[in-house]
């Protein structure tokens, strides 16, 4: 634990760990030549089967070769779109781009045709690398239209055909120097609130975010980490495959998460450290109540990207026998905070932490923009050299996002107490304004998770002509449904009755964006719209 003591709700930036001068094809370089022979990456299949596996030094390799290839097709500096779930050749990929000095458009492999359509445009991509379908998506035939439209499209290419992916092109080969600042990467909003932007990142922010971060997770060279998470978000492109990389670990990348191969794979392959969203763990542990697995090996699991309820943490580290540990960030600011093993389970399940090295964190006021007092709360907002470089061909929001003195301002409310811990109390945009009091859809999905009916939640607003807005409640039952009446009891007895909402509905499953988080705007234009008429 940093030992600070805060007396405003700032955090000062902590220089513990350096910012190295490295891009991610350096990370890579300096992995292969200290760890070498050592297995860095191995693949796995949805039911828990391993196959193909690399060491350093053959990923290195592999890597170099695709680098050439990609340099004699495409000019340094030009967008390089993958849409792809995580096969081994996305971890190639990666480091082979940014050896030619191109910048990886990131795509969800989920994407329907209007989707790809955006983004491609969106990103100038002159390149898409593909695999031909992923669960029952037809992939091939989507970009095939989609090319159609976007005339600066040039190559379509199978990542799993090895004869394409490795052609030349008539461009002389010739590597170009690369620098920590440039461009690595496009990254796509989560999409929780709407349409995505494309978070433009860069490399010294990549290498050194992840290795702050799986360093914090206390990842030693030989561990085994098993990265379910989805490539084209930060969490499994960063810390999965640049944080892995830099610890000398070897990563088991998981084809497509089901809870049961997930499981297999933690017994047979010794997982060592896990990362997943609160949906993942959730299924994992109704899977291994199902048929119980050997988790000896399992020392640190770590969460975020959501809200991770108290008793889903008490269940992880009583169920599996480990250390628990939450982050938080997002893709405009890379990681941004994180908890320890050693934290108290107080912090660890009520806050993410402190910041992460190098990282500034200010509390301020919506409407002042002063920072707050201890405790208090405000928008949480982030300063530091993983900051993006901004939101590609959109200077308005770049400019809304990171003001003038270089703050990016996440959307996200929080409070910072005297010693640095970062607590997430909700979304400024999802805060709802009920007969002109404010109320904070996460402290109501806090309450709610406590009780042991409900496995998830999440409370919208919506328009009333009498109120303004009201709440709207979401969930799935943990097994028998409690009713309407035993949640408000329940609510009532730790909130004011004006934090109850209005409206309780029953799902069995939420719409979730590709990293696991729910989608509250899909929710809320589908109540709009009439289309849950049983409540509670």
């Amino acid at each position: 634990m940093y030992p600070v003591k805060l007396t405003q709700s700032h955090f000062p930036a902590q220089t513990d760990e350096p910012v190295l001068e490295r891009t991610v094809p350096d990370a890579l370089r300096a992995a292969a030549r200290e760890f070498a022979n050592a297995v860095a990456l191995v693949e796995a299949g949805p039911d828990g089967t391993t196959g193909r596996s690399w060491t350093f030094n053959a990923l290195l390799e592999d890597t170099e070769k695709l680098a050439l290839a990609l340099a004699s097709r495409f000019a340094p500096g030009e967008r390089v779109a993958i849409w792809a779930p995580n096969i081994p050749e996305w971890v190639m990929f990666e480091f082979a781009a940014g050896m030619a000095g191109l910048t990886v458009v990131t795509v969800n492999p989920a994407y329907q045709p209007k989707e790809l359509r955006y983004v491609l445009t969106q990103s100038r991509a002159a390149g898409l690398f593909l695999t031909r379908e992923f669960r029952g998506n037809p992939m091939a035939e989507i970009a095939r239209e989609a090319a159609r439209e976007i005339p600066y499209l040039r190559h379509i290419v199978d990542l799993q055909d090895a004869e394409a992916l490795h052609a030349r092109g008539d461009r002389t080969v010739d590597l170009p120097t690369v620098g920590p600042g440039d461009a690595a990467m496009i990254q796509y909003t989560s999409g929780t609130t709407g349409f995505p932007k494309g978070a433009v990142l860069h490399h010294q922010a990549l290498v050194n975010n992840s290795r702050h971060s799986i360093n914090r997770m206390g990842a030693r060279p030989g561990d085994n980490y098993l990265n379910v998470m989805p490539l084209f978000h930060i969490a499994g492109c960063g810390i999965g495959v640049m944080g892995t990389i830099q610890a000398g670990t070897r990563q088991i990348l998981m084809n497509r998460f089901d809870p049961n191969g997930a499981m297999t794979l933690l017994e047979r392959e010794r997982i060592n450290i896990f990362c997943g969203v609160p949906t993942m763990l959730t299924a994992m542990l109704e899977a291994h109540a199902r048929n119980p697995r050997d988790t000896s090996a399992l020392r640190v699991v770590m969460s975020g990207g959501a809200m991770v309820p108290p008793p889903l943490v008490k269940r992880i580290q009583e169920n599996f026998g480990c250390d628990f540990e939450i982050v938080f960030g997002q893709t405009e600011g890379t990681l941004l905070a994180q908890s320890r093993h050693t934290d108290s389970f107080a912090d660890v399940s009520e806050t993410v932490g402190q910041p992460l090295p190098h990282i500034e964190i200010a509390i301020r006021d919506v409407a002042t923009g002063r920072a707050t007092d201890i405790g208090e709360q405000g928008e949480i907002c982030a300063r530091s050299y993983a900051n993006m470089l901004g939101y590609n061909d959109n200077p308005e929001a770049t400019t809304a996002a990171i003001d003038a003195d270089g703050w990016l301002h996440t959307g996200d409310l929080g409070t910072l107490d005297s010693r640095g811990y970062l607590h997430i109390t909700g979304r400024v945009k999802d805060m709802i304004i009920r007969g002109g009091e404010n109320l904070f859809p996460a402290e109501i999905e806090n309450v709610l998770l406590e009780h042991p009916g409900v496995a998830e939640v999440s409370v919208v607003g919506v328009p009333d002509p009498h109120w303004g807005e009201i709440a709207v409640c979401f969930l799935r039952a943990a097994g028998t449904m409690p009713t309407r009446e035993e949640l408000i009891v329940h609510l009532r007895k730790q909130l004011a009755a004006q934090k109850t909402p209005a409206h309780w509905i029953a799902l069995e499953s939420f719409p979730l964006t590709g990293s696991g988080k729910i989608q509250k705007f899909v929710l809320r234009d589908r109540f709009i719209a009439g289309e849950f008429p049983d409540r509670l």
